[in-house]
């Protein structure tokens, strides 16, 4: 009988290249770990990574249009399609039309998917703990007020390149760039 091969822990910077670094690198290493490690907890209910961030903007906004969740959630309207149907088919979520609204598709949480929140919620509050243990609330506050900045910014920086006619590409734009390589 063949056995699952184990997937490696994440990895990040080692210690010895951690003053080279950027900080983007290091945000990135430090994300990675966070998805993981809630991932490792997630699953123990059959619930992805990518269910789960659907899963919270629900908890928060439950009906959004698929679009408006797509927009959300930072992700391409298929994932979001792909995410909200395996939901749909756990009993999570219900997907509908508004009345007088034949196109808008809407997601609301059902029962059982409100009432993950509680199973789910708490993981995460842990994940978040475990990565502060031994920092201090001021480190933790400062780190927070730097990376809402780093984030306002960014997002600032790539309106004005949109202003000036400069947008992301789609992933199918950029295959064909290479492709063209």
């Amino acid at each position: 009988m063949a056995t699952k091969k184990q997937e490696s822990p994440v990895t990040i910077t080692p210690p010895d290249e951690v003053d080279e670094e950027r900080l983007a690198h290091l945000v990135k290493d430090a994300a990675r770990a966070y998805i993981r490690s809630l991932q490792l907890r997630l699953a123990q209910h059959s619930v992805s990574y990518g269910h789960w961030t659907i899963l919270r903007i629900l908890w928060r906004h439950d009906g959004m249009s698929q679009r408006e969740l797509s927009e959300r959630a930072g992700v391409t309207e298929p994932t979001t399609f792909a995410a909200v149907k395996a939901l749909e088919a756990l009993g999570y979520v219900e997907r509908m039309h508004l009345p007088g609204n034949k196109k808008k598709v809407h997601v609301f949480l059902s029962k059982a998917g409100r009432a993950l929140r509680r199973k789910l919620e708490p993981l995460a509050e842990e994940v978040n703990a475990i990565s502060v243990e031994g920092v201090t609330e001021e480190d933790v506050l400062t780190t927070r007020r730097v990376l809402i900045s780093i984030a306002e910014k960014l997002v600032a920086d790539e309106a004005a390149l949109a202003e000036s006619g400069r947008r992301m590409p789609s992933t199918q734009e950029v295959g064909r760039l290479l492709a063209d390589i």
